[in-house]
């Protein structure tokens, strides 16, 4: 064991020694901790003195290296940035932040999460030669900057012909991750669940979206309502699972909630203080509908009604709800499948995938690739919507389409009917896509669960007279797994090499990848906000 904590150590003194080349100045632990708080905050300003030139504001940054454990590798838990203008930092009193945080760090309480026990600490202190840079030189982009920094990496201004796609950390960084959470996840229509699932009064179900638990439900009049699935007491999930119900009673302590949200029973809470039951309801989140899709998001602030359906449908699909409506996706469809899976990528990884124009095709699905046609494979763009069509006109008046990867045989007489000739596979930003072909549609919604896995849910539904043969569904949804397990190789390895030190930004196939480009741009704005 002592062996092996040795190699760990010499490993990160050699990569700190790889990036203290640019480093103006570096301090151990020791030289931190061990002398007097007066003489090391003299020994920080003279360093730091000895680095500014007069008359210029110099930007500095501060940056703490620990080695993980179990990763084997160098992180950077902390970092300042400060310009020499900022006295407090360039004074004695920047040293005494570094001496707390370090004393953080060594006690465990890492200020930017928990990865394992630290072994050994050093600090080192960095003069940016040109103040506009992103990063010191010498910087090792995916491992050691700022969240903000990292975003800004990705430009979104610049023409898809001249721009890079957003480097790896993207789709890497616990803290990028923790962002997406909440700037997009927490802040964008969900699409969660169907009409079908919401029939009759005190229907429910219950579901997941990042940090977000929510249970939808129709109340007694029939309007629905959606709610985080949190117990205002101590924090229980009230729901589980979908079904019918008058109420919702947490299992934890019994306290019961009416399906309009409201406090009914909290049980032996006789001298509790300054309570009012009133004020203790289920904590609402917004719920609209569009065609069968139930959609929630987390309500605008100050907002004490539901957005109207006009709401939901510009701010979810903009002017790309015509094209959907043209396509006939409605609540007539009957829903006749369900799969999850679970897949070891970063959300954006599967969505990339989804959205470069048929560009893998012809390499990762052969059976697939054999039934399209790719020169006539076309994008257009919205708002927030991205849609692909693909069609292959047979001889003899006949047409051929792609059903969950099978090939089907529409007749001219049929092909009304089945709309072999406007098949719509739409991606509604951030994460859920829309397939209409023939009879069928299909929905992909990409749930994130941590930086690097990511949780896909595919429904299949058939238009109503189209029959039931139960055969036909069966192997549509098998010869469609083959096609998904298929994606899940590429998507795993690709998240593999976005870990890798040799890999940081990548580029686009303009005339094929730009509804993907339009993906990253969408998401850069939000996070950026």
């Amino acid at each position: 064991m002592r062996w092996k904590s040795y190699l760990k150590r010499r490993e990160m003194n050699k990569i700190l020694r790889s990036t203290k080349k640019d480093a103006q100045h570096c301090f151990n632990v020791e030289e931190i901790l061990s002398t007097k708080e007066s003489e090391a905050s003299l020994t920080w300003s003279t360093k730091i003195n000895s680095l500014h030139v007069p008359g210029q504001q110099d930007q500095f940054e501060v940056l703490f290296a620990t080695s993980d454990c179990e990763r084997n590798r160098i992180l950077v838990t902390a970092d300042y940035e400060f310009t020499k203008s900022e006295s407090e930092m360039a004074s004695g009193g920047g040293m005494r932040l570094v001496r707390s945080t370090l004393q953080s760090l060594l006690s465990g309480r890492r200020p930017l999460g928990s990865l394992g026990v630290i072994p050994t600490v050093e600090c080192s202190i960095w003069k940016r030669r040109n103040v506009n840079n992103s990063h010191p030189p010498g910087f090792v982009p995916n491992r050691w900057s700022s969240v903000e920094a990292e975003i800004s990496r990705f430009d979104r201004v610049i023409q898809i012909e001249e721009a890079s796609t957003p480097p790896s950390s993207w789709y890497t960084n616990l803290e990028i991750f923790s962002l997406e959470l909440e700037k997009v996840f927490e802040r964008r229509w969900q699409a969660v669940g169907f009409a079908h699932q919401l029939q009759k009064p005190g229907d429910y179900f219950t579901g997941k979206v990042g940090r977000v638990t929510y249970v939808v439900c129709k109340d007694e009049q029939g309007t629905l309502r959606a709610y985080h699935n949190v117990c205002r007491h101590h924090a229980a999930a009230v729901a589980s699972g979908q079904g019918c119900t008058s109420s919702f009673v947490c299992p934890y302590h019994g306290w019961i909630y009416g399906l309009d949200g409201r406090l009914q029973k909290a049980t032996r809470i006789g001298g509790m203080r300054n309570f009012t039951a009133r004020e203790s309801g289920l904590s609402r989140l917004s719920v609209g509908t569009w065609g069968p899709f139930v959609l929630i998001k987390s309500p605008e602030q100050g907002a004490v009604s539901e957005p109207d359906s006009v709401a939901v449908e510009k701010q979810w699909l903009g002017s790309a709800a015509k094209t959907l409506k043209g396509s006939n996706i409605d609540s007539s469809l009957l829903h006749v499948g369900k799969r999850e899976y679970t897949i070891n990528c970063n959300w954006k990884v599967f969505c990339d995938n989804y959205l470069d124009g048929g560009y893998h095709i012809p390499h990762a699905h052969a059976s697939l690739a054999a039934s399209l046609n790719l020169k006539q494979y076309n994008t257009t763009l919205s708002e927030k919507v991205s849609i692909q069509t693909c069609m292959v006109a047979a001889s003899g008046g006949d047409h051929r389409y792609v059903s969950n990867g099978e090939t089907q045989i529409s007749s001219t007489n049929d092909r009304k009917k089945r709309r072999a000739d406007n098949a719509v596979f739409a991606f509604v930003y951030p994460n859920f896509m829309i397939n209409r072909y023939g009879p069928w549609m299909d929905t992909n919604l990409v749930l994130p669960v941590s930086a690097t896995q990511c949780r896909v849910v595919i429904n299949w539904f058939l238009e109503p007279d189209f029959p039931n043969d139960e055969a036909l569904i069966k192997s549509s949804i098998e010869t469609s797994d083959v096609v998904q397990q298929e994606d899940i190789v590429l998507c795993e390895s690709v998240q593999e090499g976005l870990q890798s030190p040799a890999y940081d930004v990548g580029r686009y196939a303009p005339k094929v990848e730009y509804a993907m480009h339009h993906f990253h741009v969408l998401l850069h704005e939000d996070l950026s906000m």
